[in-house]
Parts: structure tokens; sequence; C-alpha cells
């Protein structure tokens, strides 16, 4: 069974060497350090992760963990929502000191642990990741098989490429995913992930956020706390 916990740590690009815990803003780096070192596993996030945008994620998001940073940053969300809090602006340019973000508390419905946080939930939550990520339309057939290609350098084994292989050959499955968050607190983790993996600078990438969370059935006023907790997390 694909152990979905480290799949997500990889696909967020925590461990990448040399990439100072987060991910680059340029996909060439990326690639060209998956060329030079083909063990860097994480590497493959910097494919998928819309590198493109040109912004990391700030702070200590990612060593947290994949499944803790999401369910930390869903969690400072809802926190602010339902205390109700007005969203606030992320920066202009970063800060001095970078934001520092904790991992969710464990008597939370956004608790990391396996009775709340499943197998199955947190490789649902990585397919909302690559769903986000094919929004725009740009991993065409040559794109696919390209990181098709860095999945099997990186060594992440068979289960996790014909993973892969199945979530970028097949359409988007989003009945899927929205019916795999039992509870308001993982809905607000599928939209969160989601927006992590993009910066919505398209119509797609914005109409497919906004009909996810939709499907997902969060609040407007929920979207726009989520929208600045993911926002503010990017310099």
């Amino acid at each position: 069974m694909i152990d979905a916990r480290k799949l997500l740590d990889q696909f967020l690009g925590s461990q990448v060497p040399g990439m100072q815990g987060s991910v680059k803003d340029k996909a060439t780096e990326v690639i060209n350090l998956a060329r030079d070192n083909p063990m860097a596993t994480s590497a493959i996030a910097g494919v998928l992760l819309g590198t493109k945008t040109g912004r990391q994620v700030a702070g200590n998001v990612l060593t947290l963990g994949g499944l803790a940073a999401i369910a930390g940053l869903g969690y400072q969300a809802y926190k602010n929502y339902r205390d109700g809090n007005q969203p606030q602006p992320a920066p202009q340019s970063a800060p001095q000191a970078e934001p520092q973000f904790l991992p969710p508390p464990s008597d939370s419905g956004f608790s990391t642990a396996p009775a709340i946080a499943s197998n199955d939930f947190t490789l649902s939550l990585v397919r909302a990741m690559i769903a986000a990520a094919r929004a725009d339309g740009h991993i065409d057939d040559s794109e696919r098989q390209r990181i098709l290609g860095k999945v099997q350098e990186s060594g992440m084994g068979s289960e996790a490429e014909a993973f892969f292989q199945r979530e970028l050959a097949n359409p988007v499955d989003l009945d899927t995913i929205v019916a795999s968050a039992k509870t308001e607190e993982q809905r607000v983790q599928v939209y969160t992930a989601s927006r992590l993996t993009i910066e919505p600078d398209t119509r797609a990438e914005r109409g497919y956020l906004d009909l996810l969370a939709g499907r997902l059935g969060l609040p407007d006023a929920l979207v726009d706390h989520i929208e600045a907790t993911v926002a503010g997390a990017k310099v």
C-alpha cells in the first residue's frame, strides 16, 4: 500500500537538497536538479507545483511535513473564519522575518493522527494537488512523460509510479476528490491543498478553484480566509 504521508511530503518538496526546504521558483532549476541528482525524489514536486508562479512557500510550512502543513494552514484559516476575523491581505513583499506556522491541535478535526487523517484521505489530498496542477492544461503528453520519467528516476517505487501514471493519464475525478472529504475540516484541507499547489493567475486555474469550492460547499467567507492564509504563506 502506498504510504500517502510520505508521498505527500515528497510532493510538497520539503527535502530537496539545495532548495532550503521549499519549492524553488523556476521549473528549470528543478529539472536540472533532478538530472544532476536523480535520487532527489522531491524534484517531481517542483514540476507539478506551479513553479511558474515565481513564489515559494515561506517560513517553516514545509518543514512541518506535507500533511501537517496543509492541516495547519487549513486550521488557521478555519479558526479565523469561526472567530469572525477579517481576512488579512498578503504582504506585497517578503517580510523581514518569515512567518512561522504551527501544526493543527491534536484534539481538532484537523489532527494529523491516523484516526482522523487516514491514509486514504491523505492520498486524496495528493490527488487534489495533482488535479489543481492540471487545471490550466499545461501538463500535455510530453510533460506527462517527463514527469513520469522523473518519478521513475526518483525511486519512489512501483506503486507510486503506477499511481502517478493513473492520475496523469485519466480525466480529473472531481467527484471522488470531493466525496473523500467527509467533514468540514477535511473539505477545508482539500481546498487548502489545491490552493497551495497553484497561484491562480489564469482563468482556468481561478475557475477550477471556484468550482472546487462550490462542490465542497465552502462558504465564500471561509474561502476568502483560506485564500488569505495560503497567500500569506507564499512569498
